[in-house]
């Protein structure tokens, strides 16, 4: 067998092995590999039609690749601990908060989530606190009805970066990050919810 039959032998079993891949990024590597022994393949045996090919679909699959790595590498940044919203400030407008302002009510029609830049807050409800640098009014959005889900009450005079779910749904399709982000956010509050058990039921009158 001579070495121009191997690497056409070799590219055919990278062709294969690509059929059985379930994950984009092992894929395109996999049709890189293909990519350049079909090159080398085609310029031995003189096949002018698979050379031409394989020279086209290389840089397209190197591109698409780069473009899955950023994808990838967006997603790993968008589910840290310590994210926040500074990166949508230009897309939001600055709210004002002082002690004992509601910020909504439980049932209240929900279209638009909070960024806390200063002040403190608490969720009626449950009891649980709000400070600088979290994010709340984000469960609306998916809530039946789009109605707000609890109460929140300002306990410390601050500033809000207030973001309307039009702005919400544009930047979940524009921006990869952010979606990612929102996902996550949002699971990070349910798992929360959970934690802290059912709510009391609210007296009646």
């Amino acid at each position: 067998m001579t070495h121009a039959e191997l690497l056409g032998y070799a590219a055919a079993t990278c062709v294969f092995v690509t059929f059985y891949m379930k994950t984009m990024v092992p894929l395109r590597i996999a049709s890189i590999v293909s990519n350049f022994l079909f090159i080398a393949y085609g310029y031995a045996v003189g096949a002018h039609p698979v050379l031409i090919l394989h020279l086209i679909l290389l840089p397209l699959n190197i591109v698409r690749l780069r473009q899955m790595q950023r994808l990838i590498t967006q997603i790993e940044a968008a589910t840290k601990d310590d994210l926040n919203l500074n990166w949508v400030k230009p897309f939001s407008s600055v709210q004002a908060a002082e002690v004992g302002d509601v910020l909504f009510r439980a049932g209240d029609p929900a279209n638009e989530m909070f960024f806390i830049v200063s002040g403190r807050f608490q969720v009626k409800e449950r009891g649980v606190e709000l400070e600088a640098g979290e994010v709340f009014g984000e469960l609306g959005l998916l809530n039946a009805g789009q109605a707000r889900t609890a109460t929140v009450e300002c306990r410390e005079s601050g500033e809000l970066l207030r973001i309307s779910y039009d702005q919400v749904k544009q930047l979940y399709v524009q921006d990869p990050k952010f979606g990612f982000y929102f996902l996550h956010l949002v699971s990070k509050r349910l798992f929360h919810n959970l934690s802290l058990g059912p709510q009391p039921p609210t007296p009646s009158g």
